[in-house]
């Protein structure tokens, strides 16, 4: 069974930072990918980060040059820094997790969620 946790939300005023952590446990062969994307209604996602098994990365417009994704392969763990936080940033964010359960690079991909964790941006 596949775990993914997220942890580091919080409440800040504006121009504050946060740093989110996204864990990932259990039988994992390999990650292919990692994303933070914002809560929506429904079952709509909206991209904020994804960081790609090539070390690419993408950014939704609004965070780019204040968020930055990263990746501890030790640990299994996704990190989103975010700097000059504004309130219209207040949100649930939650990890997205690509992975292969089983040996090799032909098995197939699963998808894997987080519940979220909660940013608040106010003064």
């Amino acid at each position: 069974q596949v775990q993914v946790v997220e942890s580091g939300g919080g409440s800040v005023q504006p121009g504050g930072s946060l740093r989110l952590s996204c864990a990932v446990s259990g039988s994992i062969s390999r990650i292919i990918h990692m994303a933070w994307y914002h809560q929506a209604p429904g079952p709509a996602r909206r991209l904020i980060a994804l960081l790609k098994d090539d070390n690419s990365t993408t950014y939704e417009e609004s965070v780019k040059g204040r968020f930055t994704i990263s990746r501890d392969n030790d640990k299994n763990t996704a990190y989103l820094q975010m700097n000059s936080l504004q309130p219209e940033d207040t949100d649930v964010y939650k990890c997205n997790v690509h992975l292969r359960v089983y040996p090799g690079n032909t098995g197939p991909v699963e998808s894997w969620w987080g519940q979220g964790t909660q940013v608040t941006v106010s003064s």
